[in-house]
């Protein structure tokens, strides 16, 4: 089965055909196409093509299926026997990606 790694949200991801994946958030409306064309590497059983540092004409397609915020996250801040310490959450925003095609 092919396989690829693209890059996005500087982050790697490694992909077959009908995966789902969470990635930062992208600029997309749910239910569109999205395209990422900085592919680090394909393969197809032997075959491996790796790029320098992209292969040219590849293509990952990907269905946009959902945008939403992760789970909580904790900052937590703390100086020793200086009496400070400071906590704060986050929440990341991240889109929900189903991959349709590599090419």
């Amino acid at each position: 089965m092919a396989y690829a790694v693209f890059k996005t949200g500087g982050k790697q991801y490694r992909v077959q055909e009908g995966d789902t994946l969470d990635v930062e958030k992208i600029d997309a409306e749910v239910g569109t196409e999205a395209k990422f064309e900085e592919v680090l590497l394909t393969g197809d059983g032997g075959d491996v093509k790796v790029g320098a540092p992209f292969i040219d004409g590849a293509v990952v397609t990907a269905k946009v299926v959902d945008q939403f915020r992760g789970k909580k996250g904790v900052a937590f801040k703390f100086k020793r026997r200086q009496g400070y310490h400071k906590t704060k959450g986050y929440r990341r925003h991240l889109t929900k990606l189903e991959i349709t095609s590599i090419g």
